[in-house]
């Protein structure tokens, strides 16, 4: 049996939008290092391994926006799916202090075995869920550590990255945040503009409309923390839509 890349949920929900999480899981596949990465198991339970919480949040919210899901199923540290292919980053060799041993002597076969098993039918699939709706919107769901070390404390409750290329959803759904009295970030803890990477590759190459919504992570580490930041996301993302009339 062949092991999984990714997996969807709710392919046929008729919502314009589609939720992706590109972090959703830390798997490690049998294939890369015996399924070990080289890294203790309390590194791959941190945020360097995937997105933590997300893969709930993203789940959650996508049944109230009665749209279809989309999530990795592989760690980050094997190959990250919201980079592009020529990304230097793609295999980290090192990430917040922790060296990865299995990627200090990946190959530029190893690379490509990555990518053909993993990263590329993730984003094939994600590609053909995106033209399944002719007006399709996409919403990017990560979260972010509330601190990386020997750097100070994040503030944000919630991070909306919007890419300069379009400010459309991303701007007024900061504003829509900030006005439900969430500690919201404007393009923090990151920058929104990453050429290659998920949004890039499958909204603004496309022209469609577009927001990626980072939660911080001890908000969501449990069911009923992604059940409360899920409903209390989905109405103002539906809001900012329909007010901007896109």
């Amino acid at each position: 049996m062949t092991e999984r890349a990714f997996w969807i949920e709710g392919e046929d929900r008729p919502s314009r939008w589609l939720i992706t999480c590109d972090h959703a899981t830390n798997r490690v596949p049998a294939w890369v290092g015996g399924g070990d990465l080289g890294i203790a198991p309390e590194d791959m339970a941190r945020h360097i391994a995937y997105d933590v919480g997300a893969a709930g949040l993203a789940s959650k919210l996508a049944v109230l926006m009665d749209a279809p899901a989309i999530f990795s199923d592989f760690s980050r540290l094997v190959i990250d799916p919201n980079r592009g292919e020529d990304d230097p980053t793609l295999l980290m060799r090192l990430y917040d202090g922790t060296v990865i041993p299995a990627n200090k002597n990946a190959d530029a076969a190893e690379r490509e075995r990555r990518l053909n098993r993993l990263h590329r039918p993730y984003h094939t699939a994600l590609a053909k869920l995106a033209d399944g709706h002719p007006d399709r919107c996409i919403c990017a769901i990560h979260s972010f550590t509330p601190q990386l070390r020997g750097r100070p404390r994040r503030p944000w409750q919630v991070g909306i990255l919007y890419s300069y290329r379009d400010v459309r959803l991303g701007a007024p759904l900061v504003q829509a945040c900030r006005q439900m009295g969430w500690i919201t970030g404007e393009n923090q803890p990151y920058d929104g503009h990453l050429e290659g990477d998920s949004i890039d590759r499958h909204a603004l190459r496309h022209a469609r409309p577009n927001i990626l919504v980072e939660v911080r992570n001890d908000l969501i580490t449990d069911k009923a923390g992604q059940a409360e930041w899920a409903a209390r996301l989905a109405p103002v993302i539906a809001g900012t839509l329909a007010a901007s009339g896109l």
